[in-house]
């Protein structure tokens, strides 16, 4: 069974630093972009960050110099280091994956986690 698993959230200090993992599991035989996405109580879910299968990178305009993305193919991981985190920053950060499975060929285009909570209050 494909998954995505998160992990690395927790509550944090303004200012501070917290580096996000996501691991894909399972047959797996390639995997294009990956990205993180948070939702924040009562907002809708939003794009924080995407990285293609050969590192080209994508940024929301609100983490830009703040966040980077970045993938370990070899591993099947994709983290999300976060600098100077700012209480706007608190949200459930997801991890999503476009990836074809081996054997199958089954692509999945959204392929979601469950989910890791950051929480940036003082």
């Amino acid at each position: 069974q494909v998954q995505l698993v998160e992990s690395g959230g927790g509550l944090v200090q303004p200012g501070g630093s917290l580096r996000l993992s996501c691991a894909a599991s399972g047959n797996i035989l390639s995997i294009n972009v990956l990205g993180w996405y948070r939702q924040a109580p009562g907002k809708e879910r939003e794009l924080v960050a995407v990285i293609s299968s050969g590192g080209s990178t994508n940024y929301a305009d609100s983490v830009k110099g703040r966040f980077s993305i970045s993938r370990d193919n070899a591993k099947k991981m994709v983290y999300l280091q976060m600098n100077n985190l700012k209480p706007e920053d608190t949200a459930v950060y997801y991890c999503n994956a476009d990836l074809t499975l081996r054997v199958t060929l089954v692509r999945y285009r959204e392929l979601w986690g469950q989910g890791t909570l950051v929480t940036v209050s003082s």
